[in-house]
């Protein structure tokens, strides 16, 4: 399920078997499970397999029962009729960032091409990074051993030692920047949402990179920041 969530477009069975590392009779087995509750959908004329019905209904009622959405939806729609840009509230998901929701620009003519449910490596994304900058050194330490630093664009940080002198600086102003490190022309500013030892998600705001200044960087750290203190505070009350 996490090779055909990964995938673009369907998938042949030879393919599912030979990147999950399986005999083609296994993974046909597991499929057949699959396909009869609904997880995967399979194409009677292609004989290609892509994710199921299912798998929405049970996302679309973790996300509405999330404490972190419920929390933070009130603040980041309130920040969204700030700044009116692209906004999005994502969780701590294995080595990655997952977006939960995503709120569009009302009145810009230029959208983001993120989806929900699809994630960010921690490394090049400012959500990501945000994470990264709170988590106790040796897991990142560990993060780093395990994750190839592979380059989505020019400005990705590929080296570990750059990368971990980044996150210092990020800890430091409390948001990390994504400056077309993910995608040419986009600049994102986001931070972490976390209360003690409990890492809970992040939340980022997306804007082309024209638009960028340092009058406009300040300012959005700034209602960022505060967008942050309002959204914990919300949590620690319950």
């Amino acid at each position: 399920m996490d090779y055909l969530s990964n995938s673009s477009e369907s998938k042949c069975l030879k393919d599912i078997a030979e990147q999950t590392d399986m005999t083609t009779s296994t993974t046909l087995k597991i499929l057949d499970t699959l396909v009869l509750i609904g997880y995967v959908t399979r194409d009677n004329t292609t004989k290609e397999y892509t994710l199921g019905p299912s798998l929405v209904k049970y996302a679309n009622k973790y996300i509405n029962d999330s404490v972190l959405v419920k929390a933070a939806t009130p603040y980041l729609e309130e920040l969204h009729d700030s700044v009116d840009e692209t906004i999005h509230l994502g969780i701590y998901s294995g080595d990655e960032v997952m977006y939960l929701t995503k709120l569009e620009p009302k009145k810009q003519s230029i959208y983001m091409t993120s989806k929900v449910g699809s994630t960010r490596p921690l490394y090049s994304s400012a959500m990501g990074k945000a994470i990264l900058s709170e988590l106790p050194e040796e897991e990142v330490i560990s993060y780093l051993d395990r994750t190839d630093l592979a380059p989505y664009t020019p400005n990705t940080i590929t080296n570990s030692l750059a990368l971990l002198e980044e996150l210092k600086v990020v800890k430091k102003r409390s948001v990390a920047f994504d400056d077309e490190e993910m995608e040419k022309d986009c600049f994102c500013i986001g931070t972490s949402i976390e209360l003690g030892d409990n890492m809970y998600g992040a939340f980022s705001v997306s804007m082309p990179k024209f638009r960028i200044n340092e009058e406009v960087i300040d300012s959005l750290t700034k209602q960022i920041n505060e967008t942050k203190r309002k959204i914990e505070l919300k949590i620690q009350e319950g």
